[in-house]
């Protein structure tokens, strides 16, 4: 099992990457969005992995973090949705974008994958419904600082939590509530309310 490469980014072509550790290069397959994110030739990257084994051939799938792998695990253990219909779905979906999705379920947002269909999406939908939550989204906010304790992430999360649920009882979507409040930089201290006005600004431009 290859949990991560650690090497030199020597070239990026259409669909994958190869990180030269030692002399030889690997060959890992990336989303566009990750691709995109990447240094330029030449630097050094780090890449978490997925190693696909099928009959004839093993494959190398790479993320930047290990929320980009973890999400991934999800997708691909959808029935019917293999390693490149998840590398798919996450050139189109952030892994945020994708829980939005699930949670409101929203499967125009998942069929603008390449290659997935609305029946597909629905059973995405399904299977993934109890698997991710609100509070997954706002907690990667919310420990976005190294120095946030965890007693103060609690209490952020918490906050941002009422402030969605405050949104979706005013009539809006839960994707559009939980991005607004994504925005919303949370001060110490800060009331639901306050999130909630400063979540609405965000919502009205």
């Amino acid at each position: 099992m290859i949990s991560y490469i650690r090497g030199e980014l020597a070239a990026v072509e259409e669909d994958k990457v190869i990180v030269d550790v030692g002399g030889v290069g690997y060959g890992i397959y990336m989303s566009g969005q990750s691709m995109s994110l990447l240094p330029s030739a030449g630097r050094e990257v780090k890449i978490h992995t997925y190693l696909n084994v099928k009959e004839d051939a093993m494959q190398l799938f790479g993320f930047l973090t290990r929320d980009d792998l973890d999400i991934f695990r999800l997708i691909i253990g959808v029935n019917g949705i293999g390693p490149k219909g998840g590398l798919g779905i996450l050139s189109a979906l952030s892994p945020d974008d994708l829980r939005f999705a699930v949670i409101s379920n929203d499967v125009k947002a998942i069929q603008a994958a390449p290659g997935i269909g609305k029946k597909t999406a629905e059973k995405l939908i399904l299977e993934l419904k109890d698997k991710l939550r609100i509070e997954d989204v706002l907690e990667h906010a919310a420990h976005g600082s190294e120095n946030t304790s965890a007693a103060a992430a609690a209490s952020v999360n918490e906050v941002q939590s009422e402030a969605v649920q405050a949104l979706v009882a005013l009539g809006y979507g839960s994707t559009e509530s939980l991005k607004a409040v994504k925005q919303v930089e949370i001060a110490e201290h800060m009331e639901v309310e306050d999130v909630l006005k400063s979540a609405l600004k965000h919502m009205m431009f």
